[in-house]
């Protein structure tokens, strides 16, 4: 089926995808690979801070805890990068200084996504301007839903075309999509249009990232890779907070995409409560003994 003559809609057989994600989600790994997961999904983090009560003081502390994850246990990798809002930019670049961790900052009026293209543009322009490795956008979920796909799609463009260097990773917000079948359709759109990365959820909406969207969005960079041999990263973000919840999208990703996405550079997680309970674990694998969360630098 095709939509306005440009996008075709490809129907997703949920329960399908519900039995996929339980088949692969019930696979374990030895020991060995055990601790090579914890240490490459906490390479994957972005540490993020995105309140109205943010300062620069809160962005500086968690600057700090993205290098410093674990002092007494070194050669922990860094996380990958810092989300911060627009005005934070400056003091996590800073901050962030020689510690090769990205900065990466929300645009285009996040989390709503609520202004005239003309606003959004300016933002982003902004950002990159004070040195923003990384943009996340948000799409323009309205105009989705209504079926003008050309827009999000335009926007998108229009968005990436201000960029320069850096990276975009486009939001869908798949909790205000309702199905499958439009998060397959939105991610399509936005990896033609030019996105980096695609993105679930700004973490300001319930349901966030879900494992059947996660495959439903893998399952689009894969088969977009096949059409057009570009490859294109993920990051689910909202309600992952455990090692084990991880580790299952590792493997969903490994059974999906291939070695190629285990690697910070085409996965991350939008998780930062993931980062603790992840230096837990890798504790309890070296020293057999677990350690209070409050043991480990809290947000």
């Amino acid at each position: 089926m095709t939509i306005d003559n440009t996008y075709t809609f490809k129907a997703i057989d949920q329960i399908n995808t519900e039995e996929r994600v339980a088949r692969l989600f019930s696979r374990s790994i030895k020991k060995d690979s055990k601790m090579q997961a914890l240490y490459l999904g906490l390479s994957m983090i972005d540490l993020t801070t995105l309140e109205g009560k943010d300062s620069k003081g809160k962005v500086k502390q968690l600057c700090y805890k993205a290098s410093h994850l674990h002092d007494k246990h070194p050669g922990l990798p860094n996380v990958a990068a810092i989300c911060v809002y627009p005005p934070m930019v400056p003091t996590a670049k800073k901050a962030l200084e020689g510690t090769g961790i990205n900065v990466a900052s929300v645009a285009t009026a996040f989390p709503s996504g609520m202004a005239n293209i003309e606003a959004k543009l300016d933002e982003v322009k902004s950002v990159v301007g004070n040195g923003a490795d990384e943009v996340d956008m948000v799409i323009s979920r309205g105009k989705f839903l209504s079926g003008d796909y050309e827009y999000v799609s335009n926007e998108i463009s229009q968005v990436k075309d201000v960029c320069g260097k850096a990276h975009l990773k486009v939001i869908l917000e798949t909790g205000e999509l309702v199905t499958l079948d439009n998060v397959r359709l939105a991610s399509d759109i936005a990896m033609n249009a030019g996105a980096d990365f695609i993105k679930t959820s700004t973490g300001k909406i319930s349901p966030a990232a879900t494992p059947p969207v996660v495959l439903t969005m893998l399952e689009a960079i894969r088969d977009f890779q096949t059409k057009t041999g570009k490859k294109i990263g993920m990051k689910p973000a909202g309600g992952i907070g455990t090692a084990k919840q991880a580790i299952q999208y590792l493997i969903m990703i490994k059974e999906t995409l291939g070695n190629d996405w285990l690697s910070p550079n085409l996965f991350r997680f939008g998780a930062s409560s993931l980062a603790n309970d992840i230096l837990m674990q890798i504790m309890k694998q070296t020293t057999g003994q677990y350690q209070s969360k409050d043991y480990f630098s809290i947000d």
